[in-house]
């Protein structure tokens, strides 16, 4: 009988393996999919010779994370690798804002729109490296982050802070419009809110947008070299040498919970694996609560909680081999390894408003990446490894569009969908389209198939919105890992701090589940005490054995 049992083998359910089993733990990791990774997986499916991200591809906050870098996964055989450039925001008339790791490159670019906006984002760039350290700390622990919070609130109460926090609410429109005369600084900091489910006119959405620029300005936006598969592989590397167990294609069914604890799982198979002292669960919180936790072992509360629960948006993705570098009118973007296709900030509006409106764009925002400009691992000298995603309603009412898109995502609506996409990527790189080797394409309905996280292709495990996150993440009152089931912990992305590989919601649930036995160890050691304390010394000088 393992001490704990991990459902699900993606990034926070290995990286929870990983430090339960550097506890001392045993530890069994049961994955539905034939092969761990979740959202971090690749393959060569969509042509001879070029590697493809099926799901996540840059990764920000890896590069940021204190719990990767502690796992020292360079040791099991991770690399990572850039493009020359983080990130591009080119424009139909040939002008280009661009983030690169070097900031006075990334100043002078945004120079170009308008003088003086250089130093306005060296002003952010600053305020970002004064409080950098605390608002790292900050996010990868758990909720409520009581150290990094009382230094940050020491740091802000000196420099500002109630400023610093009136521009981290604002919408992302408001503040590059606070901070910038030109299009081009706007531009980067919506662009980079867009990660997320964000509008240009959502609240958070600046301090979002900021995060995610500042990011990619320090760390870049690296990739693991040889596919995004390279990082499970180095989780699951490390895992095993530590003697955790990891077994694949074994779907969890039922957490089987007795007196009011978890005790172990129930697989696909009927088997049942007992856990001596704790299940943690990287899956999704619907999936979770009434789903492998029976609605009779929680709190109606919270499943009424559940009910209400948002997820963020559906994602359509593409993938493509091409023969060719892609021909960008910006010349810029020919050394992004990501690029965001939206003409202008108002196009972006227009965007998030058809979501709302629940319609299928007509002109779809899309993060377009350059796998080979990032990795020349990816495929063949001279051609290019590519992708493109964007967002789509999951409940789809209307096509904004002259096609008649109904969210069916059958193969018709699949490929009229990749068509778009790809007149999109055309308005920027004329002659893309006759570049296309071959061409894969991943609905909403082909990515939840694929990882059953990603609920209709949500790839943030719940919106990114204020309401949905810290102390209401995943449901209000709680922005921690236990649940209402004692020995259960939530270790997916569903949990604080959220989407993103970066391994803190499972590193978050297993140091909750190690503090939990250390305490009931600390228990059992005062029950002996006061034991001895009532007996007098009558033990005194025998062995306890």
């Amino acid at each position: 009988m393992p001490d704990a049992v991990v459902i699900g083998a993606g990034p926070n359910g290995l990286v929870a393996a990983n430090l339960l089993a550097d506890a001392g733990w045993s530890v069994a990791v049961l994955e539905e999919q034939p092969e761990p990774g979740g959202a971090a997986r690749h393959d060569t499916a969509v042509a001879d010779g070029f590697v493809s991200d099926l799901f996540s591809s840059f990764y920000p906050l890896a590069a940021a994370s204190p719990v990767l870098a502690g796992l020292r996964l360079g040791d099991h055989g991770l690399r990572w690798s850039h493009a020359p450039h983080v990130l591009a925001h080119p424009l139909g008339d040939g002008t280009c804002a661009v983030l690169d790791r070097d900031v006075t490159t990334t100043a002078a670019s945004l120079d170009a729109f308008a003088p003086g906006d250089g130093d306005a984002w060296h002003r952010l760039h600053d305020v970002w490296e004064r409080y950098r350290a605390d608002i790292l700390d900050a996010l990868f622990t758990p909720f409520p982050p009581v150290r990094a919070a009382a230094r940050l609130a020491l740091r802000l109460r000196v420099g500002g802070g109630l400023r610093l926090a009136r521009n981290l609410l604002l919408p992302v429109r408001r503040m590059g419009e606070e901070e910038f005369r030109g299009e081009g600084g706007r531009l980067l900091l919506a662009g980079n809110a867009l990660h997320a489910d964000l509008s240009p006119e959502s609240a958070g959405s600046g301090g979002f947008g900021w995060l995610m620029s500042m990011l990619g300005q320090t760390y870049g936006f690296p990739v693991p070299v040889g596919g995004s598969g390279a990082l499970t592989a180095a989780l699951a590397r490390r895992l095993t040498s530590r003697g955790g167990t990891l077994r694949c294609g074994e779907r969890v069914e039922r957490v089987v919970v007795r007196d009011r604890r978890a005790v172990g799982v129930v697989t696909a198979g009927g088997e049942t694996v007992a856990a001596r002292r704790a299940v943690l669960a990287d899956v999704s919180v619907p999936d979770l609560y009434g789903g492998l936790v029976d609605a009779a072992d929680l709190p109606e509360q919270v499943l009424d909680d559940v009910r209400r629960f948002q997820w963020d948006f559906a994602t359509f993705k593409v993938d493509w081999a091409l023969d060719g570098p892609v021909p960008w009118r910006a010349e810029e973007a020919a050394r992004a390894g990501t690029v965001h296709l939206a003409d202008g900030l108002d196009e972006l509006t227009r965007f998030m408003a058809q979501i709302s409106q629940r319609q299928v764009p007509d002109r779809p925002f899309s993060l377009f990446g350059q796998m080979t400009t990032s990795d020349p691992t990816r495929s063949p000298r001279g051609t290019e490894s590519a992708w493109a995603y964007t967002h789509v309603p999951h409940e789809v009412r209307g096509d904004a569009g002259d096609e008649g898109l109904t969210g069916s995502w059958d193969a018709k609506e699949r490929e009229i969908m990749a068509d778009r996409v790809e007149r999109q990527v055309e308005r920027f790189a004329p002659g893309f389209r006759k570049l296309v080797r071959a061409r894969r394409v991943l609905a909403p309905p082909t990515l939840q198939a694929l990882d059953r996280n990603l609920h209709g292709g949500a790839i943030n495990g719940g919106t990114t919105a204020i309401h949905q996150q810290l102390f209401f993440r995943p449901v209000p009152g709680t922005g921690r890992p236990e649940t209402p089931v004692a020995g259960l912990y939530l270790a997916s992305a569903g949990a604080h701090p959220g989407g993103g590989v970066h391994g803190a919601p499972g590193a978050n649930a297993a140091r909750a589940a190690l503090r939990r036995h250390r305490g009931d160890g600390l228990q059992r050691v005062q029950r002996l005490l006061t034991h001895r304390d009532r007996t007098g010394d009558r033990g005194a000088g025998r062995s306890a054995f």
